[in-house]
């Protein structure tokens, strides 16, 4: 009796698992689509591997914008914005230093954590230490004036952008751009 009783136990173990391996296993349509994409994807790293550069320009322009606004030399930097509405005028604003956008954060966003355990993304900081949330009213910026340090704020977007330069622009289209701030480029001059 005693070994009718193990052996049952035994294959009843064994088709826990075979039964348990089975119902595991994802049979729906999306499951089916994401194989047939990873599929596709090995199929075509197989026949087209991707090259390794040898030179990166992205990090080459990156180096330079930390040339520009990352290091102590550029501490009190001026940056000069300007602005275009929709009529095609322009403004200007001169900063000490770059207009930040209200996603900007000087911490990281809060983090949720996962109740099964699961992976979580923890968000890594931006080149220059800061973070964003990427929500909210990333399109207004704020900055200070670069004489008075007044407290100065703009918004992008519905027929309105700007423009960043390091220096005033030579350009055209700038030359008969109006002071919309307490700073003239002739102050700074």
């Amino acid at each position: 009796m005693k070994r009718i009783t193990r052996t049952a136990l035994a294959v009843t173990a064994v088709l826990s698992v075979a039964f348990g391996a089975t119902a595991c296993e994802d049979d729906s349509s999306q499951a089916a689509e994401t194989k047939a994409k990873e599929k596709g994807y090995d199929k075509l790293v197989a026949n087209q591997p991707i090259e390794i550069p040898e030179y990166s320009t992205t990090r080459e322009t990156i180096n330079r914008w930390i040339k520009t606004w990352g290091k102590n030399s550029s501490k009190g930097k001026l940056s000069y914005v300007y602005l275009q509405n929709a009529k095609g005028e322009y403004g200007y604003f001169v900063l000490k230093g770059l207009p930040v956008s209200y996603c900007a954060l000087g911490t990281p966003p809060s983090k949720t954590k996962s109740s099964n355990g699961g992976m979580v993304n923890i968000p890594l900081p931006e080149m220059d230490g800061t973070y964003s949330d990427g929500a909210g009213t990333c399109n207004t910026y704020y900055g200070f004036d670069a004489t008075t340090g007044a407290y100065m704020e703009f918004t992008v977007g519905m027929n309105q952008s700007f423009f960043l330069f390091d220096q005033p622009s030579t350009l055209p289209e700038f030359s008969s751009a109006s002071q919309m701030g307490p700073s003239s480029i002739k102050d700074v001059s």
